[in-house]
Parts: C-alpha cells; sequence; structure tokens
C-alpha cells in the first residue's frame, strides 16, 4: 500500500514519512518545500499536480495546510485557497484514483471559542460532540475542510477519518495571561502533561486512521493528551481550584 504523505517537509508530515520509511512501507511525500522526505514538489492549490501525485496511491494522509501563526502573515485567501481548495483537490483526486482510505489532520482550534466557558460557567468538558465555533481563519477553514471531507464520504464513499490535533510543536501559550504568570517552561511542562500532543502519539494515530478508515467509513476523533480529570471536576475550578490541582 503506497500512502501519499502531504506536507511532508513540515513537523508531522516528515514524522509520518520517516516513520514509514523506517518500516520499509512505500510513502511518497509532497511538499512545497524541498526536504529528505519530499519526492514532489509543488502544492496542493494546483489540481494537475495533485491528480499526478495521488496516481497509484491507496491512502492519503493530508497533512499540508496554513497554521495558525500563519494568520499573522497570510491574508483569508491563502488560507482559503490551501486549506479549502487544497483539500478539494486532494479529495477529487482520490476518489479518482481509488483510494481506499484518506485521513485529514484538522485540529482543537475548530472547536475555537467553545473551549472557554462563559462567565459564570463551570469549566468545558470537550469532546467530538461539542458543537465547534471557529474564531479565527485558521479554524473556520479546517472546519470547512472537514465538511468537505464528510461531504465526499456521503456522495462518493471515500473512506475519511478526520483528526482533531492538539498542539504537537514548540509554541507560546495562547492566553496572555498564562505567559505572563508562570516561566515558559513550567507552562508548557504542564502543557505537555496535560493538554498538548506528544509527535509519536499523533503519527500512530495518522497511521491507525490509515488502516481502519475503510471499515469506520466517516469520523471525527480528537487526539490529544490524556486528560488527568474526569467530567464530574467540571464544577471545581471556580470554588475549590487548589484541591484540583492534587489530584
Amino acid at each position: 500500500m503506497t500512502i501519499l504523505v502531504t506536507g511532508s517537509a513540515g513537523h508531522l508530515g516528515e514524522a509520518i514519512a520517516r516513520t514509514l520509511r523506517g518500516r520499509g512501507s512505500p510513502v511518497h511525500g509532497v511538499d512545497l518545500k524541498k526536504s529528505a522526505f519530499t519526492d514532489a514538489i509543488g502544492s496542493i492549490t494546483d489540481p494537475d499536480f495533485v491528480r499526478n501525485q495521488t496516481a497509484g496511491v491507496t491512502a492519503i494522509i493530508h497533512t499540508a495546510t496554513l497554521h495558525k501563526p500563519h494568520v499573522a502573515t497570510h491574508s483569508k485567501q491563502d488560507f482559503v485557497d490551501t486549506n479549502v481548495t487544497g483539500t478539494l483537490n486532494l479529495l477529487e483526486a482520490a476518489v479518482a484514483a481509488g483510494v481506499k482510505s484518506f485521513v485529514f489532520t484538522s485540529t482543537t482550534s475548530a472547536f475555537g471559542s467553545r473551549l472557554r466557558p462563559e462567565a459564570g460557567q463551570p469549566a468545558v468538558w470537550v469532546t467530538e460532540d461539542l458543537p465547534p465555533v471557529p474564531k479565527n481563519i485558521y479554524g473556520t477553514t479546517k472546519l470547512m475542510a472537514e465538511h468537505l471531507c464528510e461531504l465526499f464520504f456521503r456522495e462518493r464513499g471515500l473512506p475519511v477519518v478526520v483528526l482533531r490535533t492538539s498542539r504537537f510543536f514548540p509554541e507560546d501559550d495562547d492566553d496572555p495571561a498564562m505567559r505572563s504568570a508562570y516561566p515558559l517552561d513550567n507552562a508548557q511542562v504542564n502543557e505537555l502533561f496535560y493538554r498538548r500532543l506528544d509527535i509519536a502519539d499523533a503519527v500512530s494515530a495518522h497511521l491507525l486512521a490509515v488502516a481502519r478508515a475503510p471499515e469506520i467509513g466517516f469520523a471525527r476523533y480528537i487526539v490529544s493528551a490524556t486528560t488527568p480529570f474526569e467530567r464530574r471536576h467540571l464544577a471545581a475550578p471556580p470554588r475549590d481550584a487548589d484541591a484540583l490541582a492534587q489530584l
């Protein structure tokens, strides 16, 4: 089974391609940038390039994207072109090539404003059933791409697994208050323990999704660090955060 990995020069795409090569599995990497794991250089916004690269592949792992940090450097149209049109090109090519498994790397940023409780409300319990409310163009375009994936499953029968990943690369905390209240090392260690996703686990999730997509059909899954809390702890933070910290 030859797997096409988009974004093969990126943090996740390279890790996936590296793992597949290490296992001796056929893998074909594409990216805008040259790398040791990129076999073809080109843009997923180019439908001809995409069609050429999907010929003969049996599975696609689509990690290529404009990320949240690009909000400061790229236009909204750039995000639509890459994250939405690029995904559409890949889905169309996947169906034409008879691809058996498609995995789309999405993000927990799709939940957006729903990740923070309203004033006076307890903490938010985040599951796949939480309705997303994106708060920027990044989350919006990733959610749009998710809907395209679901449409192609319903209309064309393409097996697709969407993985909403937590952060798995070095980045400052989103919350300015958090950044100023704690030393960076302290905040990031706690995030690694309780929120951020280890890159090895991100790779494993994508490879498992490739294998299981044909029997799953379509599904969305959150991929994140295991929480130390349970739903019954939701009301505790506003009134007894110190006790909760001892769990």
